[in-house]
């Protein structure tokens, strides 16, 4: 039987001469017709550490393929290093990116009529930029992780990406001497992975274990570590097994697959940027699912997990405490995962977690329902006069996640972070960081250069921070970004003016500006929309087609 959709669409004889004798030309032989064809999505690249061990692999997911009886086609997907590009002009590019990828993969699946897809990545918007173009091209699929980073070590302490940040802010606060600070700097990426703690990438790769699309424990292996070449062969022996039961990712990828990938973002306390990324993932899977549904699921979950930014651990330290598996485990045995869903494996999560063993005592990186780090979730989303779309709030590790303050407002990223490194912003200050959305920056910028001097000079549970922009996975403190509609499209944190009060109550899901109908009726017909900052090219596409951040940024909505 014939697995290769190309073989069996292209007409016998002569017409499909000149579609073979390209094959002929790579080596390929008449038996190989009868194979399936299976697109590889190589990520790597020597641009971040968070890539540069894919390419082992994309050789292990090569050999994987072959001896599972399939023809390997690897072709690549670019990457934007979101820790090298922040606070500058290169950090526009970072969502960019994740469209970018999607139509890579989109792409070359459907331009070469491939039959499956294993996409490899490391980066932040790899993993929400492969699993997008999977769900678009919607023919059998796993995603393969490239793994976290270890940590760096300095008098005894973990390191890690964030760590650097916050270090800015220590050491121009004075709270820090040069010498710690270069050797923190020099220390704190000690090779290959993505960033460690429950940021982003690893947000997004737990995610996709929850969601059943990467396989069992694949979420936060270390790059560096020789198991995950293993894996990453078993990865492509499913994928195989996949293609052959035609189990599409819109099979697994349903709002209860969705609502098992967020229950797991809640119980991990991770990133905000997995909002704006589900959004657009259902999206592309065409499921029904808007930021409400975020809370929902919010409010039913506990945080389970001490992970940074706000906890003690990293993605390594869960790994090693039983990984993502064990948290769906007590999730599942909670009656808050669905078990029901299929996964790539062809079992149901239940069937995945079955002969997994109770929590482990010797542990205390994943705790149990009864004793979680917090009640419900982490991620809430706020609305008010200044949000009514909803807007996306980060509240663990906060005494209190509510406060009225003056607002400091900043049109872009720049000053805002000088101000804060001139000791301009003090305790009881609300920062207004706008013109940052998808339109407005465009490509809605992370803020992790501001809120990481914040937390180092003191200031993180007694300033707070609004955004139309995003913020890192290495965030906390008292912030709220993906605020909709954004400043460009007219969204009222536009038209704040510098000493209106505005209050954040989380217990309240209430971002509020305290000014009356009147006046801001008044300042709105004043408004006029900014030039936009490009005109050509990727980012002004970008800023033309984008949806609000309440929709998930992405570009082919209607």
């Amino acid at each position: 039987m014939s697995f290769n959709r190309r073989s069996k669409n292209i007409t016998e004889g002569v017409a499909r001469a000149p579609n073979r004798s390209m094959y002929y030309g790579m080596g390929y032989t008449d038996g190989d017709f009868g194979k399936p064809m299976i697109g590889v999505a190589n990520g790597h690249s020597t641009i971040t550490p968070c890539n540069s061990g894919l390419q082992k692999l994309a050789d292990a997911a090569v050999e994987g393929l072959k001896a599972a009886g399939a023809n390997p086609q690897v072709f690549g997907t670019p990457t934007i290093s979101d820790g090298m590009a922040m606070g500058t002009e290169g950090m526009k590019y970072s969502l960019v990116s994740r469209e970018v990828i999607a139509d890579c993969v989109e792409t070359c699946v459907g331009g070469q009529w491939l039959d499956g897809v294993l996409v490899i990545g490391g980066c932040d918007k790899n993993m929400p930029g492969g699993m997008m173009g999977m769900l678009r091209a919607n023919v059998p699929a796993v995603y393969v992780y490239g793994g976290t980073i270890l940590p760096g070590r300095y008098k005894g302490q973990d390191l890690n990406i964030v760590s650097v940040f916050e270090a800015v802010g220590q050491f121009s606060a004075g709270r820090m001497s040069e010498e710690d600070f270069c050797q923190i700097e020099k220390r704190a990426i000690p090779g290959s992975g993505s960033c460690g703690g429950m940021y982003t990438a690893n947000t997004m790769s737990s995610a996709f274990e929850a969601l059943g699309m990467s396989l069992p424990f694949a979420s936060t292996m270390a790059n560096v570590e020789d198991p995950i070449v293993a894996h990453t062969q078993e990865a492509a022996r499913v994928l195989v097994e996949a293609v052959k039961a035609d189990l599409k990712p819109r099979d697994i990828v349903t709002k209860k697959a969705i609502e098992n990938a967020v229950a797991v973002i809640m119980a991990t306390g991770g990133s905000t940027n997995a909002v704006l990324h589900f959004l657009a993932i259902a999206h592309a899977a065409e499921v029904e699912w808007t930021i409400d549904d975020f809370e929902r699921v919010r409010q039913r979950t506990p945080v389970l997990c001490d992970l940074k930014p706000s906890g003690k651990y990293l993605a390594i330290d869960l790994h090693r405490a039983g990984g993502i598996p064990a948290v769906m485990k007590v999730l599942l045995d909670a009656g808050l995962l669905h078990g029901d869903c299929i996964t790539i494996t062809g079992k149901t999560v239940a069937e995945n977690l079955a002969a997994l063993p109770a929590l482990r005592s010797d542990q205390d990186v994943i705790r149990p329902v009864t004793n979680p780090m917090y009640a419900d979730g982490h991620l809430a989303i706020l609305k008010g006069n200044l949000s009514p779309e909803g807007c996306v709030a980060k509240i663990t590790g906060l005494k209190s996640p509510v406060m009225t303050g003056p607002a400091r407002v900043f049109d872009d990223e720049q000053s805002a972070l000088a101000a804060i490194m001139a000791g301009k912003i003090v305790a009881g200050d609300v920062m207004v960081l706008r013109y940052l959305g998808p339109k407005g920056g465009p490509g809605m910028p992370e803020m992790l250069a501001p809120t990481g001097a914040l937390i180092g000079q003191g200031l993180g549970e007694s300033v707070g921070l609004i955004t139309d922009g995003r913020f890192s996975g290495g965030t906390w403190g008292m912030v709220v970004g993906h605020v909709a509609p954004e400043a460009y499209a007219g969204g009222l944190i536009g038209l704040v003016h510098e000493g209106d009060t505005i209050t954040i109550d989380a217990h309240r899901r209430l971002l509020q500006l305290n000014v009356d109908d009147a006046e801001i009726a008044r300042r709105r017909a004043l408004w006029q929309q900014p030039a936009p900052r490009y005109t050509r090219g990727v980012l002004a596409k970008f800023a033309r087609n984008a949806t609000s951040a309440s929709r998930g940024a992405v570009l082919d909505a209607d």
